[in-house]
């Protein structure tokens, strides 16, 4: 039995993934939410929904070549944060149907939430497992959360502390709204990229933050006036991703300022954006993970399973 089971409904995709502890092999199989054009996400009744619609297709997917008696353990994200009240219906849909399974296989179960499948991920593209046991700066910016932790690694997971967050918008958020703007279609973060590398004008940012914190609903507003001003599109879709460079970059510096010159690992959909990527490579050798795992995906999840499994050999 050396197969590991990752469920991930968040509120942007369904994901599911096995992790194989023998050869190190990951396969995934996921699906955004569908959002209608124009509209900017989807309330929590229509997610629950397209999960429950969607689910149980792609784990028919995922162990379609498979021996379902090789998994030795599930792993599901059952909330968005690992802090009190931290809750979203949409993960209610992938819990109970890891439970199901867990049920019927006669297998562990082990739960974890959305954010520490996003760094598992990120650690395991990038090679890293030597943070698993070290203390390291994560952000993790994308549509549904814009904050950073100090991550205390264990020997198969992590304690995670607040460190850093949004005062308003999400990054994610930002760059939709001004993509959607744009007449881009959502989730707008790879066309956005597209158009901005397409700008050959200079531009100047002033990021607002307070103290750590970040306010990101002011770019919104200045994209707004350039679009009406009648700047180019690629000149405001580049404005709104170095505001938001500039913005993660200030944030890091003052975190660098407080706790010393740690690793800093990046998670989440926005840094997937390979204009941020390769800027905070080069100044801050920062870690970050392939675009495949740096998305919303089951990845982490099946990789925290396995590290669990093998090291704690209980449930929940």
């Amino acid at each position: 039995m050396s197969l590991f089971l990752g469920i991930d409904t968040s509120n942007y995709t369904t994901s599911t993934a096995l992790y194989n502890g023998i050869t190190g092999e990951m396969i995934q199989k996921k699906q955004l939410l569908p959002v209608k054009e124009g509209q900017l996400g989807l309330r929590q009744s229509d997610a629950v929904f397209h999960h429950t619609a969607q689910l149980h297709t792609l784990f028919s997917e995922l162990v379609r070549d498979i021996d379902t008696s090789e998994i030795s353990a599930i792993g599901v994200s059952c909330r968005p944060r690992s802090v009190d009240g931290s809750y979203m219906p949409c993960f209610t849909v992938g819990e109970n149907t890891a439970k199901i399974l867990s049920a019927a296989l006669k297998i562990p179960l082990y739960a974890f939430s959305h954010q520490e499948g996003h760094i598992a991920a990120a650690l395991y593209s990038a090679k890293r497992d030597d943070l698993f046991t070290k203390k390291f700066i994560a952000f993790h910016i994308s549509g549904g959360t814009t904050e950073a932790v100090i991550a205390q690694g264990s020997k198969y997971g992590f304690s995670l502390d607040l460190a850093a967050k949004t005062l308003d918008l999400n990054a994610g958020q930002a760059i939709d709204r001004i993509g959607l703007m744009l007449g881009l279609k959502f989730p707008c973060g790879s066309e956005l990229e597209k158009l901005a590398k397409k700008n050959s004008e200079a531009i100047k940012v002033h990021p607002t933050l307070k103290n750590c914190d970040c306010c990101l609903s002011g770019v919104e507003n200045l994209c707004k006036r350039l679009v009406d001003q009648g700047k180019p599109r690629e000149y405001t879709a580049a404005f709104c991703l170095k505001y938001i460079e500039e913005t993660i970059s200030l944030m890091m510096q003052r975190l660098i300022q407080m706790h010393g010159n740690i690793p800093i690992l990046y998670a989440g959909g926005v840094m997937s954006n390979k204009i941020i990527k390769d800027s905070f490579t080069e100044k801050y050798n920062a870690i970050f993970a392939e675009p495949a795992f740096s998305t919303d995906n089951a990845a982490g999840i099946a990789y925290l399973t396995y590290r669990k499994f093998n090291n704690v050999h209980t449930g929940v």
